[in-house]
């Protein structure tokens, strides 16, 4: 498959490139270290239309492919992981709308995504369900034309500046499996029952809150659901192919912050009376991880094309967030080693890498589901 970028996608790489040079690597930092949220660094990119790019152009999005969508993620990561970590829950919202929602949610929502007039994102995970998604206790009940919902979401991106949400709930909590009692709905928040709780501190991924959200009696109305009763969980793994899709891409990114800032620190600091990358040592460290960094965009083009032509690309999806996920972690272990003790101290951006690339191992499934994902389909697809 030639994954050699078209002109617009060239121009997009170049465009995102020097946003993310000018605007986010210089205040990257600053605002990691701070937990602060980067206001006018969203504010820029809503205006640059990214919160619609992969969205219908007759829904007011960019119409991108999800190359295009890669290239953005791998770029904004570049800068700093936590910019796409904004943008990926509220896509994966805007699909399951634009895939699964009637004509009129999507007239309603779309356009609104597309702009961030409504942003928000994805709540799946619970306390007690994290790869086990299936069992989760969220429930909603029917009655009358509104569902009643009862329960409480955990790690939910963009919950405090987010205002809308794709809530998956249980309406069915007798049938077997248990997958086939989820379905989907559209929560905007503001309504009776809806509160935002703690904010849940993190080793990395800073500058968005990721929080608690408890729903206490909190009615909906019947036309929020999307699709059908109990088709939500199958609604919610298309999603997440796209949503490893983009982790695989901020592996990518990170990974190679995590090797610019290695290579060019390697040819400036001396020592023995010489460059450190003249050590064989170092040479090699940084072959490595180029190396990977190759690997890994293939793999995350290959997945990302796959679904472009509209075919199953979960085994390619789940490939690509495993290597590209693992190996930036090993990337950014290692640009801490080249850069020595002055890798250690907050000084240099590659500590942030290290403490935002173990995230990737473990967000959209842990790497073990990814390796169970990857495994199942090669078991349906090498039969002798």
């Amino acid at each position: 498959m030639d994954f050699t970028l078209n002109e617009a996608q060239l121009q997009l790489q170049t465009t995102m490139r020097r946003f993310v040079e000018r605007e986010v690597i210089p205040v990257a930092s600053e605002y990691e270290h701070a937990d602060a949220y980067p206001e006018p660094i969203v504010k820029q990119m809503a205006e640059m239309g990214l919160f619609g790019c992969i969205l219908p152009a007759a829904y007011g999005g960019q119409e991108m492919d999800f190359v295009s969508y890669a290239i953005i993620c791998e770029e904004l990561s570049r800068g700093w992981m936590s910019l796409a970590g904004i943008l990926n829950s509220h896509l994966m919202m805007a699909l399951m709308t634009q895939w699964y929602g009637t004509e009129e949610q999507k007239r309603e929502y779309l356009p609104t995504f597309a702009s961030s007039e409504r942003r928000g994102g994805l709540m799946l995970t619970e306390a007690n369900s994290g790869s086990d998604a299936a069992s989760m206790r969220t429930t909603a009940v029917l009655q009358g034309d509104e569902y009643v919902v009862n329960g409480s979401k955990m790690f939910i991106t963009n919950a405090e500046r987010g205002n809308t949400f794709m809530l998956l709930a249980k309406t069915d909590t007798e049938i077997r499996p248990q997958h086939r009692g989820i379905s989907a709905f559209l929560l905007e928040k503001g309504r009776p029952g809806f509160h935002v709780g703690r904010n849940i501190k993190k080793l990395g991924y800073k500058g968005l809150r990721t929080c608690e959200i408890h729903l206490e009696d909190c009615r909906i109305p019947r036309d929020c659901l999307i699709g059908k009763e109990g088709e939500g969980f199958k609604y919610v793994l298309s999603a997440l192919e796209v949503g490893r899709i983009n982790i695989a891409a901020r592996g990518v990114g990170m990974a190679r912050a995590a090797f610019e800032d290695s290579i060019r620190y390697a040819q400036q600091r001396e020592q023995f009376g010489q460059s450190i990358s003249n050590f064989q040592g170092i040479q090699f460290k940084l072959a490595d991880m180029a190396t990977h960094i190759e690997a890994a965009r293939l793999l995350t083009y290959q997945a990302a094309s796959k679904r472009d032509h509209g075919e199953r690309c979960d085994l390619e999806a789940g490939m690509a967030k495993l290597f590209a996920s693992e190996m930036c972690e090993k990337a950014a272990s290692e640009g801490i080693q080249i850069h020595g003790g002055y890798g250690y101290t907050e000084d240099f951006a590659v500590e942030r890498y290290y403490r935002d690339a173990k995230l990737l191992t473990v967000g959209e499934g842990t790497s073990e589901i990814q390796r169970i994902v990857i495994a199942r389909r090669l078991l349906e697809l090498y039969r002798f």
